[in-house]
């Protein structure tokens, strides 16, 4: 799987199909084979990201 933001690979797994994008810093989390792209904020809160890509970059290919 590689990021649909960096298109990298370097992601660590979080959680059950949870993984964080180590040169971006964003998380993603994968439901139903849709990606979930979240930033991270100060406080530990998460924004969606969503909007910023289309349906075909957040299709989660392993």
């Amino acid at each position: 799987m590689q990021c649909p933001n960096c298109q990298g690979k370097n992601l660590g797994k979080i959680g059950h199909q949870q993984f964080y994008c180590w040169n971006c810093l964003i998380e993603l989390a994968v439901v139903n084979g849709k990606i979930n792209v979240h930033e991270v904020e100060e406080d530990g809160s998460l924004s969606s990201l969503d909007d910023l890509f289309n349906e075909e970059d957040l299709t989660a290919q392993w």
